[in-house]
């Protein structure tokens, strides 16, 4: 907290030493000025493209039996209690609770041969979001990267003043969305808070009690006016009050930009009853405000889809607002000229068992499952790969985590062959033998 009083001597504008030392990390934390350190770094090369992504994370595993692989003409016990309903493409049906998206699958693409071979949460979340195997129940710590750690570290963000990796409204995917040897300050930023919330705040971008954005630019100039006390703050242990990177923060901490872009009640209240008055859909519509401002990717974390039982009232309660989210979000997207620039991209950690279970609900499946696709320069209308007659295993085209991601980081023009040194300073590729998945393209 900013210290309004202290001891020591004050200058001609009667502001004490001490307390303008006091100024930068108890405020700004040290996660902000990190954020600020990883863009600066990654920007020190050339940005190869202005593509952005927007991820919907079904934490949990997402039923690809009662979404966008149904299995209408299997027995009940497999096809579940929905129904298909026709989309925009001819042929292609998808879930009767995914009406939005049923009309905006001309510019949506789904691959329904995704493999791996683990069906347990952490594991499969590790494999899905770092494209590799690692954890396991017994050795549970991340190993390798997030894929939006990957992405913040490749590329930073398009507009230095915002955080390039950002996560809504927390990380989940059971610990597995940060950055590990790529180093703490590619971890994501996260927004802290429901932007469906009346009171929606982001706390890291939240002044004090009595302090104004005013006050904050005046302590700014003090900063330059102080410039001369570094030599002593070094030597008194409190150098990061100095610091460049936390000289930055407390300019994106009073910038309008940065507010600005974080500031959901600017948007017209017709688009945000259209995105849906929920954290699905209010996520994603701050998601693409700040993919709009120049965030590189955003991480929209919906909930927890694990329904061993009773899958019907789960999915109830997931489904439309899922459904309202990215289908509005492809249109605005579109309407705005985004689309082609900014990929969306939905996943969890496996899919769900095609047989329900006596307790009408269906487990974990990692054998085949959908991920679903649009925009990033990717072609709408595609069904990528295929699963067998009741959806047990993979018929056609299997596709693997590391495909999965290669395809990301090809559409958003990072070269597959990054290598990123771990914790020992070994070499490690960010896609291994993964390959992009062409016929998206």
């Amino acid at each position: 907290m900013l210290r309004a009083q202290g001891i020591s001597y004050r200058n001609c504008d009667g502001v004490s030493r001490r307390n303008f030392l006091q100024v930068g990390a108890p405020l700004l934390g040290v996660g902000l000025a990190e954020l600020l350190r990883r863009d600066a770094l990654a920007t020190s090369s050339p940005v190869p493209s202005k593509k952005s992504l927007i991820v919907f994370w079904t934490h949990g595993g997402l039923s690809q039996q009662d979404t966008y692989d149904m299995k209408p003409h299997a027995p009940a016990e497999y096809r579940g209690m929905y129904n298909p309903i026709a989309t925009a493409v001819p042929g292609l049906d998808v879930c009767e609770r995914f009406p939005v998206q049923a009309k905006v699958m001309d510019r949506m693409a789904l691959v329904r041969s995704v493999h791996h071979e683990n069906g347990i949460h952490a594991p499969s979340a590790h494999w899905m979001q770092t494209g590799y195997f690692g954890p396991t129940l017994a050795r549970i710590a991340a190993q390798k990267p997030s894929f939006g750690s990957v992405i913040s570290r490749s590329l930073g963000a398009i507009n230095p003043q915002l955080p390039a990796y950002v996560t809504v409204p927390k990380s989940e995917a059971f610990g597995y969305q940060n950055a590990v040897y790529l180093g703490k300050t590619y971890n994501p930023f996260e927004v802290g808070g429901d932007p469906n919330a009346k009171d929606f705040k982001v706390p890291n971008l939240t002044l004090p009690d009595g302090l104004t954005v005013n006050s904050v630019a005046s302590r700014r100039r003090l900063l330059k006016t102080f410039d001369t006390f570094r030599q002593d703050v070094d030597q008194s242990g409190v150098a990061e009050g100095l610091d460049a990177f936390k000289t930055k923060a407390l300019e994106m901490v009073a910038g309008d930009q940065v507010r600005d872009a974080f500031d959901i009640s600017q948007e017209d209240p017709l688009l945000r009853d259209q995105y849906g008055r929920h954290q699905y859909g209010q996520s994603a519509l701050l998601a693409r405000r700040l993919i709009e401002a120049g965030t590189r990717c955003v991480t929209v974390n919906t909930g927890y889809w694990d329904h061993h039982d009773e899958i019907e009232q789960g999915l109830e309660t997931h489904l439309p607002p899922l459904d309202q989210a990215i289908g509005t979000l492809i249109e605005d997207l579109d309407q705005r000229g985004m689309l082609q620039d900014t990929m969306v991209y939905c996943a969890g950690e496996f899919g769900r068992t095609p047989l329900m279970n006596g307790h009408a609900g269906r487990d974990h499946w990692a054998n085949c499952f959908t991920v679903m696709f649009a925009g990033g320069g990717t072609q709408g209308g595609r069904v990528i790969g295929s699963s067998e007659k009741f959806g047990g295993g993979v018929k056609d085209r299997l596709t693997t985590p590391l495909d999965v991601l290669a395809t990301i980081y090809h559409a958003l023009g990072i070269p597959l062959d990054t290598h990123y040194e771990d914790s020992t300073g070994r070499p490690i590729s960010i896609v291994g033998s993964g390959q992009p998945i062409h016929e998206l393209f």
